[in-house]
């Protein structure tokens, strides 16, 4: 873990090194340099509330900003405390590919891993 990601571990996101290679490889074959990852949480999902990560050339007024591995990311101001201390990652196995977020303020989630409450 880098300074930032030590400081950020309470109040924001985590980006692990794995998940920053491959949203940095994902970029890259966009081939634009004014996208970064936002992470927000909206309504929705069997558990109440779901995870949303995508691509945003905005910034909205009150964005939290880090930066993982040259990777920039932003949380909303409404998800910013839902998400205080949430580790995104990234797995690459024979059993399970894609981004996984271990998430302290969730008090449970359904099956599926999609949504939490």
């Amino acid at each position: 873990m880098s300074v930032q990601d030590t400081t950020d571990a309470a109040t924001g996101v985590i980006l692990s090194d794995p998940a920053a290679a491959k949203v940095k490889a994902l970029l890259d074959q966009e081939g634009r340099d004014d996208l970064r990852l936002r992470i927000a949480v909206q309504p929705g999902g069997c558990s109440g509330l779901r995870y949303q990560l995508f691509f945003d050339e905005r910034f909205l007024d009150g964005d939290q900003t880090y930066e993982y591995g040259g990777v920039e990311v932003i949380v909303d101001r409404m998800s910013g405390p839902y998400l205080g201390g949430a580790t995104i990652d990234f797995v690459d196995t024979i059993e399970k590919q894609g981004f996984t977020i271990d998430n302290p303020n969730a008090g449970g989630s359904c099956a599926c891993g999609d949504s939490f409450h």
